[in-house]
């Protein structure tokens, strides 16, 4: 269990890295707009969200990676990926070079969410794995906390602040490349892609397994010629609509524009540039208390009841906020909403996002079915970050956020209709049962 438990960890400060550079643009946002004069078409389309569009194609692509050279092979170049980011933008001379080494890390991001979950799902026991796998947002929430207070700290020292808010990233970068290094391969991607069921059998004991010879003839059954099964076949067509719902709803909760525009929203809310940051920096410590919260119950409660939590909480927060900004409210009220937002999310669809699609497929395909899932996650995320400097000039605040709030009782009514429960059972009976699923949608279908 200790192996375990640590393995878990260090492959999950891959998280922190993915938080930190998500957040840390931020504080950085207002500087750079400022200092290259950049009109808010191209601020939004390359400095804001070069980084997300790098994240689109890295978790795209992520798969070859991560079935070719191994789960572990993969955490080492995203560790890479991270470092050249923090240190060619934190130098970058103008806005392309800048949004390039943007675009590094965000090639980094996308791939974590790929590799990070696959690994920590594939070596984890069915009872604690949707807390370990739920380790990587709360290493993720605790990247963008660290980020919001290291930028705080940071503003107001020089001319040249959002340089050395990019740079600190340097640092657990390194870290995350040292530590990875001595974490073993993920034992299913080694019987179904090397044929090594000994060296799986190695790792499987030191996880601590009761019957790890039982374990690896379960993945055989479950992986049958792994390397020639395509994600696009018919039958994998359900879990391929679930990955792309649960995706497709945590970005149009509005989730990115709050923890990328924080400051922009809370200025626009009433409070001072200053305020305006140490707000932001708030919403990065409720984020981590409550993906904390979110850890804790995910195996206890169980997915599907934590999106139930998350999308009441969506819903009421969001409205709270529309309402402040339409009737000229207190900034304070939007502050609290903002945090009741980010608590919502925590609980919710921050805790259970990762962990859904690395269980849902089946083993042979999971890394490309994660691509897809996490693929619309960041397409999404990328083209909400692009439109809304504009949509904020657009529109009347309070216009967005009721969009947002309505989007989120479409994702209320897809939890109560579609989304399984996936607590407590194994990768393989998960599959089994998602797939048993789609024949009968199909059967439904044939019959209407």
């Amino acid at each position: 269990m200790s192996n375990l438990v640590y393995w878990s960890i260090t492959v999950a400060v891959a998280g922190f890295l993915f938080g930190f550079d998500t957040a840390v643009i931020s504080g950085a946002d207002a500087l750079i707009q400022t200092q290259w004069n950049t009109s808010p078409f191209f601020h939004g389309a390359f400095i804001m969200s070069s980084a997300l569009w790098g994240t689109v194609i890295g978790a795209l692509f992520a798969k070859w990676p991560c079935d070719g050279l191994g789960r572990k092979t993969t955490l080492i170049i995203i560790g890479l990926l991270y470092l050249v980011s923090a240190l060619g933008s934190a130098l970058a001379p103008d806005p392309y070079s800048f949004s390039f080494f943007r675009f590094i890390g965000g090639l980094g991001v996308g791939a974590s969410s790929i590799a990070v979950p696959a690994y920590i799902s594939e070596i984890a026991p069915a009872k604690h794995r949707g807390r370990l796998v739920a380790l990587y947002q709360f290493q993720l929430v605790l990247g963008i906390l660290v980020a919001f207070f290291s930028n705080y700290l940071i503003s107001g020292n020089t001319d040249h602040d959002w340089r050395w808010m990019l740079a600190v990233e340097v640092l657990p970068a390194a870290v995350f490349v040292l530590l990875v290094l001595k974490v073993p391969e993920s034992p299913r991607w080694l019987v179904l892609f090397k044929q090594n069921n000994q060296k799986a059998l190695a790792i499987l004991e030191k996880l601590g397994e009761a019957n790890p010879q039982k374990v690896i003839k379960n993945i055989l059954s479950d992986g049958q010629d792994a390397t020639q099964k395509s994600i696009w076949q018919n039958t994998f067509r359900w879990p391929i609509v679930l990955a792309f719902l649960i995706a497709f709803f945590n970005q149009l909760s509005g989730i990115n524009f709050i923890i990328y525009f924080a400051p922009r929203v809370f200025a626009l809310a009433g409070l001072d540039a200053d305020s305006a940051l140490l707000s932001s920096a708030g919403i990065g410590l409720v984020n981590l208390l409550f993906t904390m919260l979110g850890v804790y119950l995910i195996d206890k409660l169980g997915r599907k009841t934590l999106m139930y939590i998350g999308s009441v909480g969506y819903i009421t927060s969001l409205l709270i906020v529309a309402w402040a900004f339409n009737t000229d409210s207190s900034g304070m009220v939007v502050v609290l909403a903002v945090f009741a937002f980010i608590a919502s999310h925590a609980i919710g669809q921050g805790a259970v996002i990762w962990v859904f699609i690395a269980e849902i497929f089946p083993n042979s395909v999971r890394s490309a079915g994660q691509a897809i899932g996490c693929g619309t996650h960041w397409v999404f995320a990328a083209l909400i970050t692009l439109v809304m400097p504009a949509a904020l000039q657009a529109f009347k605040v309070d216009q967005i956020f009721f969009f947002f709030a309505f989007m989120m009782v479409l994702q209320l009514l897809f939890v109560r209709y579609w989304m399984p429960e996936t607590k407590g059972q194994s990768l393989e009976n998960i599959a089994d049962k998602v797939m048993a699923e789609h024949q009968t949608n199909e059967q439904q279908e044939v019959k209407a």
